[in-house]
């Protein structure tokens, strides 16, 4: 089975093209091929697939089997994938998600895809659709207690769930320690990604990620969607920001015409590879 390595800020997954036909035990092979002892080493699966509904299709997993509705990183890698490999000549995409149809914006240099604008939607703020148990709209003042903390949060989806909270000491917080815990918080129903976020003015933000299903990150796509969302909600930034993770910065605009938020930032191919071993018995 042939793949492709690739990354966007440090949020690397494997790409598989399933476009004339999937695998088989889905969950089993992102569980294997995340592991970075044993497997290949990633954040997660990503199979790009035949649509109905638009040019392609994109299906993520992560590391523990689990099915994603969307991520920002991968995405955009997506877009790269397609081009690059000869299997699109256009420039601008619909790939189907199950977070709905997302227009991808390509920008070449020297015939290959460098960075990729991806229109990620309108924000959704209903907290029944997040979904978060809670009575506001939009949901601003969630506090929950882990350890010896109370964090106030901003809750957001962009397709897939999460929760923003603002730190003062983003370099040395306990990302690990307080985001496993308040990823399967009970007011979480389907779990939560947890934002830990500094503002540094009204247009840079640093941002720390644990990731539902996966832990800690680089970066994270639709997460620094929802937090730049969650500063503007809270009056702490301007429409545009920098968003700065542990792999980089992305470029996020919630734009006040139509109401979507625009995410820009680098697509790269680490290395290809060929699965040849037998895995579990079976050979995938």
């Amino acid at each position: 089975m042939k793949f492709t390595k690739m990354q966007g800020l440090g949020n690397d997954y494997v790409y598989i093209d399933c476009t004339k036909g999937e695998i088989e035990n889905i969950p089993y092979v992102s569980k294997f091929i995340s592991n970075r002892h044993f497997g290949v080493g990633s954040d997660g699966l990503v199979l790009i697939c035949a649509s109905d509904l638009a040019d392609f299709k994109m299906r993520m997993f992560n590391p523990d089997g689990s099915e994603a509705e969307m991520c920002g990183n991968a995405i955009r890698c997506v877009g790269k994938y397609l081009y690059d490999k000869g299997l699109t000549d256009n420039k601008i995409l619909k790939i189907e998600t199950l977070a709905g149809i997302k227009v991808l914006e390509l920008n070449l240099e020297n015939g290959k895809v460098k960075t990729v604008k991806v229109d990620m939607g309108e924000p959704i703020l209903d907290s029944n659709l997040i979904p978060v148990i809670s009575d506001e709209f939009p949901v601003k003042n969630l506090k929950l207690k882990v350890k010896d903390k109370e964090f106030t949060f901003t809750c957001v989806s962009m397709g897939n769930p999460h929760a923003i909270t603002f730190i003062d000491d983003i370099k040395n917080f306990d990302v690990k320690g307080y985001g496993s815990i308040l990823e399967i918080d009970n007011h979480f129903p389907k779990r939560c990604n947890i934002e830990f976020v500094k503002v540094i003015d009204e247009s840079n933000v640093k941002m720390r990620v644990w990731e539902r299903g996966t832990g800690e990150t680089l970066a994270c796509g639709t997460g620094a969607c929802a937090t730049t969302v969650a500063c503007i909600l809270n009056g702490l930034t301007k429409r545009k920001v920098n968003v700065e993770l542990l792999g980089g910065v992305l470029n996020i605009e919630w734009n006040n015409e139509n109401n979507h938020v625009y995410m820009t930032g680098p697509a790269v191919t680490v290395f290809e590879g060929e699965l040849v071993e037998e895995i579990g018995g079976e050979l995938i």
